[in-house]
């Protein structure tokens, strides 16, 4: 029986800083998991090397949940980022492993495809409403059929969620970016360029927008009936997701549907979200909710509350997400939509394979695993550097969410 007798930790910022982990068996197979948690990714190294990775030596590879559940219950304090991306990157890469073992792709295993491909999301921004709008027709020339549109809020000095390059990273300085935020002027601004989208491109694709957690629940309940009539496929993460009760408060005011859940990390962490039926969309991802084992139960308990899936998938998340991600969005039966973002060239020089990108939609892999390798002589050459998303403060100085 092959047993587990490697595992390495390994960290790399071709653009952004990833961290990786590589679990090899004794009989030479090798796989790998995203452990990347942005802003404090050295945290889920150390956890991984000091804490997790001497428990695994010797294992079963092929006890995926046995392994799990040791990870999890073996731990007295349990749940939060750091012990989910951490025991992600080791469900994931032995999903990975199991794949190559069975010579099938990770999908197959988890049940074959529900769907031929993956629906999936792409992010339009702009400095203003022009450049917004001329962004929107160049990823609609590249067939995308559904869009999130962001635009700057005029009179503030930072708008995240708009891109200033060829590639989105918020995480690009070595200490937090304060940005100011106006909630009045968001709420003045954002509907008005929404509207604008919606005049232009009609109602012949999805059109998606974030609100980045930044409104109460009321103002929140008043900007989505105020966009009620632009059908938005969602409105993402309008208030902060810690108090699931204020979810009720937003339903009882709008029908505009409600997406919420990357920064949330287990399913007793969106359990009432799901069952009260507070939310159409749960947003949980694989590298921090535990793994390809774990987002199964929750998308699982989803499934029974007319609830679909919209995993994060923002650039944070390695290539190595994005495969097990497409695995899990393939087979699953209440899928609802893949956020994607593409990645540098140099962090594809580093991680060799993705699933295939064709009119919109991501095709996984029908290599053995979950199609991905890592170039440690690419790796090399990218040294990890800090780097934190922007915070946001109000306009009289106070912390906001951001």
């Amino acid at each position: 029986m092959a047993t587990i007798d490697r595992v390495e930790v390994l960290v790399t910022s071709p653009g952004r800083n990833f961290v990786t982990l590589r679990i090899s068996t004794s009989d030479g197979v090798t796989g790998l998991g995203d452990a990347t948690l942005n802003g404090r990714e050295l945290a889920v190294a150390a956890y991984l090397e000091e804490h997790l990775a001497p428990l695994l030596i010797g294992r079963d590879p092929a006890r995926i949940e046995d392994t799990w559940q040791y990870l999890y219950k073996g731990a007295y304090w349990r749940r939060g980022p750091v012990t989910m991306t951490a025991i992600a990157a080791v469900d994931v890469a032995l999903w990975d492993i199991k794949g190559k073992v069975a010579g099938l792709p990770v999908y197959q295993l988890l049940g074959g495809r529900s769907r031929d491909g993956v629906l999936v999301y792409c992010h339009a921004s702009g400095r203003d409403v022009e450049s917004l709008l001329d962004d929107v027709a160049a990823y609609r020339e590249r067939g995308f059929q559904a869009i999130r549109a962001q635009a700057a809020v005029p009179g503030l000095s930072g708008s995240y969620g708009v891109r200033k390059g060829a590639f989105y990273e918020p995480a690009a300085t070595s200490l937090p970016d304060e940005q100011a935020w106006s909630t009045e002027a968001y709420l003045d601004f954002a509907p008005g360029y929404l509207a604008k989208v919606r005049e232009r491109f009609g109602f012949g694709m999805h059109l998606l927008h974030d609100v980045h957690h930044r409104l109460t629940p009321i103002e929140a309940a008043r900007f989505g009936r105020s966009v009620e009539e632009l059908r938005l496929f969602w409105m993402e993460d309008p208030t902060p997701a810690e108090n699931q009760e204020a979810f009720r408060l937003i339903r009882q005011h709008t029908t505009t549907p409600i997406a919420t859940g990357e920064v949330l990390n287990s399913i007793w962490d969106v359990r009432r979200l799901i069952t009260e039926q507070l939310i159409d969309y749960v947003r949980t991802t694989v590298v921090h909710a535990g793994g390809i084992t774990h987002l199964r139960r929750i998308f699982d308990l989803a499934a029974l509350y007319h609830v679909r899936t919209g995993s994060h998938g923002a650039t944070d998340l390695s290539p190595v997400t994005t495969a097990a991600a497409v695995a899990v969005d393939i087979s699953v039966p209440n899928f609802g939509i893949q956020e994607h973002m593409g990645h540098t060239p140099e962090t594809y020089e580093v991680f060799r394979g993705t699933p295939r990108l064709e009119n919109g939609m991501l095709y996984p892999s029908d290599e053995p695993g979950l199609g991905i390798e890592y170039d440690d002589e690419a790796a090399a050459r990218f040294p990890y550097e800090p780097r934190y998303l922007p915070i946001a403060r109000r306009l009289d100085g106070s912390m906001h969410d951001w």
